[in-house]
């Protein structure tokens, strides 16, 4: 990448740096777009190889109006922090182990490839967290992730996956806030990695892997990615379907295209790399997906054989599996495999590969969003949205198991039904804000009071609030979403 950009600081005024330089931002992810970025520089013999292995490692707290007794007035802090000033409740001494779980590939990476191994690794933290993590001081950690991110020794190693700025859930996330949570991470990303660092960024983490099924949403979702940069994005096995007979995918460790359509028409895709089902922190913790990969041999795909790639995403801190036990299997796979013809692969190199080798995406089979198929089978696309929401309708009174509320890590939690407690809030600071702010072509989104807005209005939407669904989890939602209408009131009103 050879443009100039400008310095950017990662708070401005105390809030995180997620709006204000959005033509900067463009144009590095412009200028990254369709670089070789990690083969060239992986050293993996790809004609060699039998099976590859991925892992990521989600990392996410989320921030939280806890930092004095009265929630009304008490300060915003990283849930991180809360967990740090009062260890004696519940669960909080593990905190300075959670610390350490954001850290530890900003050393483990240098000292593998040190010692002349292949690590490969793909991190995803929520904006939440990098800001949090600053807030309390955490610096060494930014520093040592910024060191493995930005060094031309290490970069090669870490791929680093992009996901709504505040941890929000795409099905129940309005489409329209989406794109800012996206926005707003690729922001916050540059300004604490740097634009070249951004110009890397391919793949896209949705939150608790929530993946939209409703055709519009679904469509608008994938949309998003597309026009942000996104060239693939990782989903669950049981959320996808084939498009002919609505069934799961076959070659799950081959890529796939995610094709979405809407009620007008309109078609979207982007490559989709399938994660499958499991108990995803021991398979992460326990580096199945190298064991798995180790088994398999070459798969056919576009009349060549190539090596199938066994992908694996789990929390990078949560349970004892990822405490405890990862970091010395991590350390000990690594060294195992690296050279061998079942190595460690990050999927945008793996997918640099298969380019390199004449392979596109037209070649990849198409899935689509859970639950469609019986859509399509009895409406066309161009039928249009009423005509949508009628055959949904009716297809929810003949089976109460049909939903379009999307699928995320398991089957039996919906990001929509039973939070109208915290929703409700949540969809007046949203349309607040659109109504006041993003219609009104006279505010510059560089503005402080516009951050502020918008800040406010992606922590509200952060999953946490409605995961626990009652208690002081949802309080917090609640208050979020009154701050965030009252800011949006008292400074745009």
């Amino acid at each position: 990448m050879t443009a100039s950009f400008p310095d950017m600081p990662d708070c401005v005024d105390g809030l995180p740096n997620i709006a204000g330089h959005e033509d900067d931002v463009d144009r590095a992810i412009a200028a990254g777009a369709g670089q070789d970025i990690f083969r060239s520089a992986g050293g993996i013999d790809f004609a060699r190889i039998r099976a590859a292995a991925a892992v990521a490692l989600h990392m996410h707290q989320p921030l939280i109006p806890a930092g004095g007794a009265d929630l009304r007035t008490a300060a915003i802090v990283g849930n991180l922090q809360h967990m740090r000033d009062n260890q004696g409740i519940g669960d909080n001494h593990n905190a300075p182990v959670f610390s350490w779980c954001y850290k530890r590939m900003g050393e483990f990476i240098p000292q593998l490839i040190n010692e002349g191994k292949q690590p490969r690794v793909m991190l995803e933290y929520s904006g939440t967290l990098l800001y949090g993590l600053g807030q309390m001081g955490e610096h060494h950690v930014l520093d040592a992730l910024k060191t493995v991110t930005c060094a031309p020794q290490y970069r090669h190693a870490v791929e680093w996956l992009g996901c709504p700025w505040g941890h929000a859930v795409a099905p129940s996330t309005p489409i329209q806030d989406f794109r800012l949570h996206v926005q707003a991470f690729q922001h916050h990303f540059a300004a604490l990695f740097g634009f070249e660092a951004l110009g890397r960024l391919r793949g896209f983490s949705p939150s608790e892997m929530a993946l939209p099924n409703h055709p519009d949403v679904a469509h608008a979702f994938v949309k998003t990615l597309r026009e942000r940069g996104f060239s693939w994005v990782l989903v669950q096995e049981h959320t996808v379907e084939r498009p002919e007979d609505g069934s799961g995918p076959v070659h799950k460790h081959l890529p796939h295209r995610l094709v979405c359509t809407n009620s007008d028409g309109e078609t979207a895709e982007i490559v989709a790399i399938v994660k499958t089902q499991g108990s995803d922190t021991k398979l992460v913790a326990q580096m199945q997906p190298y064991y798995e990969a180790k088994s398999l041999n070459r798969w056919e795909l576009a009349g060549r054989q190539v090596p199938p790639l066994v992908t694996q995403i789990a929390d990078g801190e949560n349970g004892g599996v990822m405490m405890n036990e990862f970091p010395a299997k991590y350390m000990e796979v690594v060294r195992e495999c690296s050279g061998s013809d079942t190595p460690l692969m990050n999927v945008t190199e793996y997918l640099e590969h298969l380019a390199a080798e004449g392979i596109d995406e037209r070649s990849f089979a198409p899935l689509q969003p859970v639950m469609q198929k019986r859509i399509w089978d009895r409406i066309k696309p161009g039928d249009g949205p009423e005509k949508l929401a009628k055959t949904i309708d009716a297809l929810k009174k003949e089976d109460h198991g049909f939903h379009m509320d999307g699928g995320s890590w398991t089957n039996n939690l919906s990001w929509v039904h039973g939070y109208d407690d915290v929703l409700a809030p949540m969809d007046k600071a949203s349309s607040n804000f659109h109504e006041k702010i993003l219609t009104n072509r006279a505010i510059n989104t560089d503005e402080q009071r516009y951050r502020n807005a918008l800040f406010h209005l992606l922590m509200a939407e952060t999953s946490c609030y409605r995961y626990w669904g009652q208690g002081i989890w949802t309080d917090y939602g609640k208050e979020l979403s009154r701050r965030a209408n009252a800011i949006v009131d008292h400074d745009f009103g």
